[in-house]
């Protein structure tokens, strides 16, 4: 409906960049390690289980994250665009406080994934190892957070890295270009079955779409930040298709190792971990720049020093909650659900208001 009656109208930000930088921030910010490390331990399970046998692993593992999902994103950032500098209903006190509780909370959930998948990432990794090393990248998050300058070079030198792990990849599989492509054309699968994503498949599909929810919110405010003059239709094809291309190229490499038995060598696992925790840190620095603005908990406020503390101890404390209490990301994704739905009803009793502006 937003594309059908308002596809023309042309949104801009108070920080608007090209078009390359919009998808690196939008692509970066928006994903996360599991995007680089998940897939090879997640094809054996939709080969095996009987909920996703409608499609081939590749299809089923880029439902999750391509293209559809992506919708989310879209409807968050033309809202914030376009009708919330005109209604600020965020800056109700109720809907403010909710949206930075889903921001800082899924902010530390990255942290926690990642802390809970890194012995699967780097064999025989300690304990103390493993704490250590999150919280140092929480800390470089949290520096890379203090001005929005770093967050965009961040972005765009890691998507740049991320395009290079993808060549390298492909290049050290011992695939050619027609194994590439044929191993591309099954995500064609995911597009036969869309209706399939739409609801929960499994309870790790409904995991999956809690996550989405509460990303969605957030990365919506955040990238609205950065739209260059856009139309809407131009957005939509921005935020659907532009970041789906990787992580189809991506996934389709995964999915060669994967079918053919292609064991991983330890400089190429070293590689995927590298990128991974780049793109924790792009994630966590986003996240934390964007609830420091809502609550006005900025460099220039703090200083630095208190600034650097105050963040890293709070990211860091929550990820150790997430470790050491029945806390979930699904609790996360049932306020971001009921904040749409509060938000959507406002509207709705708002829309005078808002025709008024044209």
């Amino acid at each position: 409906m937003v594309v059908l009656f308002r596809g023309s109208e042309r949104l801009t930000s108070k920080s608007p960049v090209g078009m390359f930088a919009f998808i690196a921030i939008l692509f970066t910010s928006g994903l996360d390690v599991g995007l680089v490390m998940f897939p090879l331990t997640e094809f054996p399970i939709y080969e095996a289980e009987e909920a996703y046998q409608f499609a081939n692993p590749l299809a089923v593992a880029f439902g999750f994250w391509g293209f559809l999902i992506w919708t989310f994103y879209f409807l968050t950032t033309f809202y914030f665009c376009a009708i919330e500098p005109r209604l600020k209903l965020f800056e109700i006190p109720i809907i403010k406080f909710i949206n930075n509780v889903v921001i800082i909370g899924t902010c530390a959930f990255t942290g926690f994934l990642f802390l809970s998948y890194l012995p699967d990432y780097i064999v025989g990794i300690t304990p103390t190892v493993k704490y250590c090393l999150v919280a140092t990248v929480t800390l470089f998050a949290v520096l890379s957070s203090t001005h929005v300058r770093y967050v965009k070079i961040l972005s765009i030198s890691s998507t740049w890295l991320f395009f290079s792990l993808v060549a390298f990849m492909f290049f050290t599989s011992g695939a050619d270009l027609n194994d590439l492509t044929g191993t591309v054309l099954r995500i064609s699968d995911y597009f036969k079955n869309l209706p399939h994503f739409v609801l929960p498949i499994s309870d790790y599909h409904a995991f999956y779409l809690f996550w989405w929810f509460s990303w969605s919110i957030m990365i919506g405010q955040f990238v609205a930040r950065f739209v260059g003059d856009l139309s809407v239709r131009q957005l939509l094809a921005a935020l659907l298709v532009f970041p789906s291309i990787p992580i189809a190229l991506w996934f389709s490499v995964l999915y060669f190792y994967h079918e053919n038995s292609v064991a991983l060598a330890s400089y190429q696992t070293a590689s995927m971990v590298t990128v991974g925790i780049i793109f924790v840190i792009n994630s966590l620095d986003s996240l934390t720049r964007l609830y420091t603005d809502n609550l006005n908990l900025t460099v220039s406020k703090l200083g630095l020093g208190k600034y650097i503390a105050l963040h890293w101890s709070l990211i860091f404390g929550l990820v150790i909650l997430y470790q050491f209490t029945p806390l979930k990301i699904e609790w996360v994704g049932l306020l971001v659900i009921a904040m749409y739905v509060s938000v959507y009803v406002l509207v709705c009793r708002k829309r005078k208001q808002l025709s008024a502006f044209g």
